[in-house]
């Protein structure tokens, strides 16, 4: 996440969007006030700014903006957007990130345990993704869905436009930043009912973006 006042935007990083290749492009451009959270070079040189925060939730790369109630008095006025990703080919990363971490958590142990298939049609894996939307991220303490821009990575020289044309520049993203080890067609991956599960737990995402297993 990236919060500019300088600027006036903010930039939510849902997982596994090229959101880390988003924060490094905008970084290049930073100012010297703006809050990062997150593991680029100059976030993790400004975390320490932020250490006494007293914030509704934890304050870290993936934060929401509900997560950051009480970072700055006020959210009004600041160019709110993050990145969308097919959540097919999201779903493929996500899983082969999993098994490449050794933290304790539910997904990682689940990831490592099943082949693909069998952990996009698991229960944990579908309620998950169904809990966690877009939306999700770009909801506030309020529960006000807050969001100037959503753009596809799919599609980011159409839909980047907008925040271009906010910032005043352009920026162009690094290559494969945080790549997972996988093939590239996300396809490949999926049996009918592997699909299905995917289809059924992020149907939101699909329907907004116009998403569709092609």
């Amino acid at each position: 996440m990236i919060l500019s006042t300088g600027r006036k935007y903010i930039f939510v990083h849902a997982p596994k969007t090229g959101g880390t290749a988003m924060a490094l492009a905008l970084e290049a451009r930073a100012m010297k006030d703006d809050i990062m959270l997150g593991d680029t070079p100059k976030a993790l040189k400004r975390r320490h700014r932020v250490q006494d925060k007293q914030t509704r939730g934890r304050l870290w790369k993936h934060s929401t903006l509900a997560d950051i109630d009480g970072l700055v008095p006020s959210l009004d006025g600041l160019f709110a957007f993050t990145l969308v990703r097919n959540p097919w080919d999201r779903m493929v990363s996500y899983y082969h990130w999993l098994r490449e971490q050794s933290f304790d958590h539910p997904a990682v142990a689940l990831a490592g345990q099943m082949p693909f298939g069998d952990f996009a049609c698991a229960a944990q894996t579908r309620s998950s993704m169904k809990a966690s939307p877009a939306r999700h991220y770009m909801t506030d303490a309020a529960g006000r869905e807050r969001c100037d821009l959503y753009i596809r990575l799919e599609h980011f020289d159409l839909d980047a436009d907008p925040l271009w044309d906010h910032l005043g520049f352009r920026q162009q993203l690094p290559a494969r930043i945080n790549a997972s080890d996988r093939v590239a067609d996300y396809r490949g991956y999926y049996s009918d009912a592997a699909r299905e599960a995917v289809s059924e737990a992020c149907a939101e995402d699909i329907d907004r973006f116009g998403y569709a297993f092609e």
